[in-house]
């Protein structure tokens, strides 16, 4: 098959979902407006809500962007190119944090110099959690983030034009940055978790909260992924690439996600309720002895325990359309669970859903989507220099039989 055809996508419909992301992005954007004018008070832990949805997604595809060069493997081969559209979209996510950065007081107690002068424990903390050190420690991590997801960008579309790691051994470079990236990505994600949304509580803390956000972030760029390639299933070329035995490491891949974020959630709140001491315990008194209850029981069942069930079958893992809809719906429990984390600490008397809780997400959200779009259709989708492309997927293209659909 010619190598053209193998790296051009079919962008009929696609441009048109483009399309689509920036009308809801214009909509977005005068409801927002009008939210801002009449509720002012919801507007940054409303965007607060979104910017941890579309930087969870641009980190969730550097993560998995870093493993699948560690690891290798088919699976990584047909999902490369859109987690490379997705970190490409960092840049996007640093420029987000930047009213949080500029009103970081009407977000953070520890940013209001009144309360920390009432607050003994805030005035112990004041080294770190102050405005500016908060600002830096931002800039840093994206900084680091970026220059990673530079690196395996670059080098990536060097290969498509044949000029580098179009061998074995010089695809070593790639490992070379997702290793020590990994850690790096896992160490600064926690302390950006703590930053971002633990210091939202000044009083309370979890040393497993940052590997819970990683978790999240995992499951939450796969599951964008699945659903993006279950919808280039008809298209050229992915018709001639994309098998059932692909969605179904994929689909796998999920489960592992979903068990994995399940394990941290649930240990966290073990550990705390079993410790109950004060400081601690408030978290989730308030969550649980409340109307915000519902949200975490919504968070139990259809963060875990649904998907679970419903990725332990084969025939679900293996059908585009089926794992699609279970992709598309851990995309929006996602919301639900940022929205538990954060909102209950600015309503101390029960639950309050604003409408900007779910419009600014969607306009940021449907922005991600339109750039990521772009992003998409402006570079080869398959990486057919690779050294292991051949071996993981020619013999599949060669055959040229349909890929596997439900009917």
């Amino acid at each position: 098959m010619d190598t053209h055809v193998l790296t051009t996508i079919d962008e009929a419909g696609i441009g048109r979902l483009r399309t689509l992301g920036m009308y809801a992005t214009l909509v977005g954007v005068i409801v927002g407006g009008l939210g801002a004018a009449f509720q002012p008070a919801q507007v940054l832990p409303s965007w607060l809500i979104g910017f941890t949805f579309c930087t969870g997604l641009s980190l969730g595809s550097l993560a998995l962007l870093m493993v699948q060069h560690m690891t290798s493997g088919a699976w990584g081969l047909v999902t490369r190119r859109i987690f490379e559209a997705g970190v490409r979209l960092l840049p996007y996510c640093a420029l987000l944090f930047i009213p949080i950065a500029i009103f970081t007081p009407s977000l953070y107690a520890w940013a209001r110099p009144d309360l920390v002068k009432a607050d003994e424990i805030l005035q112990h903390k004041q080294v770190y959690l102050n405005p500016t050190f908060f600002t830096i420690r931002t800039i840093v991590y994206f900084l680091v983030w970026i220059a990673c997801a530079t690196l395996l960008t670059r080098w990536s579309v060097q290969q498509d034009r044949g000029e580098t790691a179009v061998t074995e051994e010089d695809t070593r470079r790639f490992r070379v940055i997702a290793g020590p990236g990994l850690v790096l990505y896992v160490l600064l994600m926690s302390l950006a978790a703590v930053d971002w949304l633990m210091s939202l509580d000044p009083h309370w803390y979890s040393t497993i909260f940052g590997f819970i956000m990683v978790a999240g972030q995992g499951l939450c760029a796969l599951s964008f992924a699945v659903a993006v390639l279950a919808l280039l299933v008809p298209r050229e070329p992915m018709n001639h690439v994309l098998r059932a035995g692909h969605f179904h490491d994929l689909g796998k891949l999920m489960l592992a996600f979903v068990m994995l974020w399940a394990y941290f959630s649930f240990s966290q709140f073990l550990i705390i309720w079993s410790g109950n001491l004060p400081h601690e315990i408030a978290w989730y008194l308030h969550r649980l002895h409340t109307g915000w209850r519902f949200t975490g029981l919504g968070l139990v069942l259809f963060h875990f325990a649904v998907p679970f069930v419903v990725l332990l079958s084969r025939r679900v893992k293996r059908q585009p359309e089926l794992l699609l809809r279970v992709a598309v719906g851990i995309l929006l429990v996602r919301w639900l669970d940022l929205f538990w984390l954060i909102a209950p600490e600015f309503h101390e008397h029960g639950i309050s859903v604003s409408w900007l809780d779910l419009v600014l997400p969607l306009t940021l959200g449907a922005l991600w989507v339109a750039c990521f779009i772009y992003q998409l259709r402006g570079r080869a989708i398959l990486p057919v220099h690779d050294p292991q492309f051949d071996e993981a997927l020619g013999k599949i293209i060669e055959r040229g039989t349909p890929p596997r659909t439900a009917h």
